[in-house]
């Protein structure tokens, strides 16, 4: 039996992750989402940021696996430019988009913490877990998925070079179609499928996030472009054994 017809037969919360992340190695970004999708079907959920390369993403979800649920985390606190594109987006890719948002408005959150993302590391993990970590938790537990799908890469930073294709973080299986992909990769699929993108990439923004945790890169790279270069990730992605990420 090769590894694909095991895959296909050993129920989910037994497969090894590391067994899963040699199979999607060897495959083209299509075919990863293809058996995903036919060996783990309404376990999926996707996510997106409306991010500088969020089209990829979505245009893949579109051509091979378009029935699984995609999940747009919406702080409060987004570019205005972000919510534009996410629109501009949203009916050029017709998918399933559930959208979840702090259970705390923008407004009250202020009121009643100030800016957290200015107090310190204390302040902005706070912020990340009420606006990103707790929503998206809420959002895999209400849509019963335990396989989530995200466009990271490790092109992105030094912090994600040691990623592999599936990993589990708490009770969630991980699961990343575009892994290797390197920055020329992703260019290369924007001119070839003429995808939009996103306005503030031609003001040097490199990242994407909250306004107030974002800025554009002085040099090109995404080092220090978030967070007032004090970390990277905002919670949803850390590594398993350190992460709060629970469902």
């Amino acid at each position: 039996m090769n590894t694909m017809e095991a895959l296909k037969v050993v129920p989910m919360t037994e497969i090894d992750p590391a067994q899963l992340s040699a199979e999607l190695q060897g495959l083209p970004a299509g075919k990863r989402l293809e058996l995903l999708y036919e060996r783990l079907g309404d376990r999926l959920v996707a996510s997106t940021s409306f991010g500088l390369q969020a089209a990829v993403m979505l245009k893949l979800l579109r051509d091979h696996a378009p029935n699984v649920p995609v999940v747009f985390i919406d702080t409060g606190f987004l570019f205005p430019e972000t919510y534009l594109y996410a629109d501009e987006l949203m009916e050029k890719f017709p998918l399933d988009y559930r959208i979840y948002q702090p259970t705390v408005s923008a407004a009250r959150m202020q009121a009643l913490w100030g800016n957290l993302w200015e107090n310190g590391k204390e302040g902005s993990d706070k912020y990340g877990m009420l606006t990103k970590v707790e929503p998206m938790s809420r959002a895999l537990r209400e849509i019963g998925g335990d396989v989530w799908i995200s466009g990271l890469r490790r092109a992105h930073s030094e912090t994600r070079q040691t990623r592999t294709f599936a990993e589990q973080q708490k009770k969630t299986l991980k699961v990343y179609p575009i892994l290797d992909w390197a920055d020329a990769q992703v260019d290369l699929f924007y001119h070839q499928n003429k995808l939009p993108k996103h306005p503030l990439g031609e003001q040097g923004y490199v990242t994407m996030g909250d306004w107030h945790s974002t800025r554009p890169s002085e040099d090109g790279s995404s080092e220090g472009t978030r967070f007032n270069g004090e970390k990277f990730e905002c919670g949803l992605h850390l590594d398993s054994g350190t992460s709060d990420f629970q469902i």
